[in-house]
């Protein structure tokens, strides 16, 4: 089966890394989309370079990034068939694409999250609030809609048509959780894909400061507590 697969990556500040995401993302993807979240270093360009379609969003924000990335392709006249999230900072394995969209195309699933498992990630890897808030939230999810998640992960592909049907809003960090909370709500079929994950090129925006994972913390939990009482 031949399918159209976009790729959507948020990028803040990640010149570094980011042509080293882009030159292993398979030649299977038909575009590859980096927005660069009003950055203040080289990073719009040095994707230009890579052979990237560069979109602009001035807002800050994960969530803004993402749906800048998806407004753009929801205007072009042929629409994807899958659209794949992965960061900009070269933490996860971009190769590993192919593993993340084979449950899609082979076995007609919606919506696939690569999982970070311990036995795959670089010592390291991964802070203490990244690690316990995917523990709290994934066990809060499965407390209350018996979900078999067991990560948040950013590295995730989703049907194109099943993500325009989830109307998401999130502008900051509670956009993959609030995929995924709306896709059990939907009950789309789910699986995850254990993948490798090594230690990001840079300083993480969210993890790396405590502001930042406090922030991020709280935008998923108000989400899962939200969906919780409806």
């Amino acid at each position: 089966m031949q399918s159209n697969i976009k790729v959507i990556i948020p990028a803040y500040n990640e010149e570094d890394s980011i042509k080293h995401v882009i030159a292993e993302i398979p030649k299977l993807v038909s575009e590859i989309i980096v927005v660069n979240n009003n950055s203040t270093d080289n990073t719009a360009t040095v994707a230009q370079e890579a052979g990237a379609t560069v979109l602009l969003e001035t807002n800050k924000g994960y969530g803004n990034a993402c749906l800048k990335g998806l407004n753009y392709i929801t205007n072009q006249i042929e629409k994807p068939d899958i659209i794949v999230f992965l960061d900009g900072d070269y933490s996860d394995y971009p190769e590993e694409l192919t593993k993340i969209i084979a449950p899609i195309i082979d076995d007609d699933i919606d919506f696939v999250i690569g999982s970070r498992d311990k036995e795959l990630r670089e010592d390291g890897s991964m802070t203490f609030p990244q690690i316990f808030g995917n523990w709290l939230a994934t066990n809060l999810m499965r407390l209350f809609f018996r979900a078999k998640f067991t990560d948040l992960g950013p590295f995730r592909a989703i049907k194109y048509e099943k993500l325009i049907a989830l109307e998401m809003k999130d502008k900051t960090y509670g956009w993959t959780v609030e995929m995924q909370l709306k896709a059990l709500k939907k009950k789309y079929t789910y699986t995850e894909i254990p993948v490798s994950y090594k230690k990001r090129i840079g300083v993480s925006k969210v993890s790396g400061t405590i502001k930042g994972a406090i922030f991020a913390g709280v935008k998923i939990l108000s989400w899962i507590f939200k969906y919780s009482f409806k």
